[in-house]
Formats: C-alpha cells, sequence, structure tokens
C-alpha cells in the first residue's frame, strides 16, 4: 500500500516552527506562572457607576462595597482575605453586602477565621451577607451571626440607607424559583434590592420587577483568554460588570478568591464599590 509523503519542509522552516510552538508554550507557562504567583494576590478596588430603575433620589450617589467568592482555604491565604477587609473599609461605602462563597467545599477549618476577618467591616448602614454554593446552611449562617453580621437565608429585612427606607431581600444558592423568591420579596411598597449569589436570578429579578441584582459566582472567569474570553463563565448572562435591562440592572463582582486552581490570568480579584444613579429613562 502507498502512502502519500508530506511536502518537504526545510531545516529553516523547521527552526521556525519550533520556536513559533516553543513561544506559545512559554506564554501560557508564562502566563500561568503569572496568575498563580502575583495576579491572583493583586487585590484592587474597583468602582462602578450602577445605574437603577426608578431609583429613588434619595439613593442617588449612595455607595455600597461588596466582597464574594473569598473561598478562604489552602490555596487563598487569609492575608488575602484580610486586604479585602482593608480595601472595603476605606472606600467608607455605606453598606456592605458580602455574596457568598465564604470558604471552599464548606470546609469548617477555615469558617472561624474567615468570620473573624469579615466582623471588622462596618458601615453606616450595616453588613449583610448571602450564603452560596460552598456554604453550609448552618455552620456558615452561625458563624457570621456569631460576628453580628446579618445573614439573609430566604429572608427580607427593612434597612435605611440615607434616609430611605429600601427593603433588602437575600436568597440563598439553591432558592432558583420566580415562586420562591417571590414569596420571600414580598409585596413591594419601597424601593428593594435582591441579593443572589449566582447571576442566574436575574431573569426572576426581571419578571419580579426587582430593580437590582447583586451576584458573584462567577470569579469573572477566572482565566479571561484573549479573544476567547471568560470561557468558564459563557453560562451566566453576564461574566462580571453590568447587565442591563428596563426593568432591573445586574452587578456581578468578579471576587476575591480562586477555585479549581490557583490562578487568575486577565481577570485580577477585586472589591467592587458600587455608585448608584438613576437609570438613563429616570434621568431628569
Amino acid at each position: 500500500m502507498s502512502r502519500a509523503r508530506s511536502p518537504a519542509v526545510s531545516p529553516s522552516r523547521r527552526r521556525l516552527l519550533r520556536g513559533l510552538l516553543a513561544a506559545a508554550v512559554g506564554g501560557v507557562t508564562g502566563g500561568a506562572a503569572y496568575g498563580a504567583g502575583y495576579e491572583r494576590h493583586r487585590i484592587g478596588v474597583v468602582e462602578y457607576t450602577v445605574p437603577v430603575p426608578g431609583l429613588p433620589s434619595a439613593l442617588h450617589g449612595v455607595r455600597a462595597a461588596v466582597l464574594t467568592d473569598l473561598h478562604r482555604s489552602a490555596m487563598v491565604p487569609k492575608a488575602d482575605v484580610e486586604r479585602a477587609v482593608d480595601i472595603a473599609l476605606g472606600a467608607r461605602a455605606d453598606v456592605v453586602f458580602l455574596l457568598g462563597d465564604y470558604v471552599t467545599y464548606g470546609d469548617a477549618r477555615y469558617l472561624d477565621d474567615v468570620a473573624d476577618s469579615l466582623a471588622r467591616l462596618e458601615a453606616p448602614g450595616g453588613v449583610f451577607a448571602v450564603l452560596g454554593n460552598h456554604d453550609d446552611d448552618r455552620g456558615t449562617f452561625a458563624s457570621l451571626r456569631r460576628r453580628r453580621i446579618e445573614v439573609l437565608r430566604d429572608a427580607r429585612t427593612r434597612i435605611a440607607l440615607r434616609g430611605e427606607e429600601v427593603d433588602l431581600v437575600g436568597i440563598r444558592f439553591w432558592t432558583r424559583r420566580v415562586e420562591d423568591i417571590a414569596r420571600v420579596a414580598g409585596r413591594r411598597e419601597r424601593f428593594s434590592l435582591l441579593l443572589a449569589h449566582d447571576p442566574r436570578r436575574w431573569s426572576a429579578a426581571i419578571e419580579l420587577g426587582l430593580p437590582l441584582l447583586l451576584s458573584g459566582h462567577t470569579h469573572g472567569g477566572q482565566v479571561v483568554l484573549p479573544g476567547l474570553g471568560a470561557i468558564a463563565a459563557r453560562k451566566y448572562p453576564v461574566p462580571e460588570g453590568l447587565g442591563l435591562d428596563p426593568r432591573s440592572t445586574l452587578f456581578v463582582s468578579p471576587g476575591v478568591g480562586t477555585i479549581y486552581v490557583p490562578v487568575r490570568i486577565n481577570c485580577p480579584p477585586e472589591v467592587s464599590v458600587l455608585t448608584l444613579a438613576p437609570a438613563a429613562i429616570d434621568a431628569p
């Protein structure tokens, strides 16, 4: 049986191809080393202006600090969590929101450790938390509550921000059905803000007319590749930042920690600081 022969490749072309391959491999391994050794610890503060449909005038300019996906573990050291807390305190926000996944896989060894760090948080409007998919429904709840952090475990509370009453609605990661979220939200007699670890609850927020949803969970994709984007976060409405609808605004924070692999590439960890603003159609 005869076989077709591949076209001959000159020695100079082979050297060029080997060089290109080596550069590509070096770029990948170098990027991974950078993401593991440096970028995942480079926690910064990122400021966002968040347009909100129907925002009461008293809430224009309210500032909220958002920490999410801390994932305290052997992979995420206490120093990173402490740095994030320091940044949130330095933002001098009106209110602080914690959006879940405080440890990884519910690891109780780190639970009190991360809760002790979060206990330093304070804000005029209070500090409020919801639970993520890595959080034990009882242990995490109890640990945070012992530090006087109010955990909204499928619950609603009324708070005051700059003199305006707001209904704060918080749901667990596992609360998904629109009717269950509607039950927690109750009758909306004032401005309502929804906290949910998973941004896929945005469709429910839109259906229920909840004007603002704050989420985490995506890690911003954790690894964002040029030309390909955040591959791991494609199933979410947005991998990070803002999603806009005439009835509801979504904000997704890329968070602080890492999971599966201790790497962040083109997706540095952050404490998100949000300034609420009227949506364009609401502006005078």
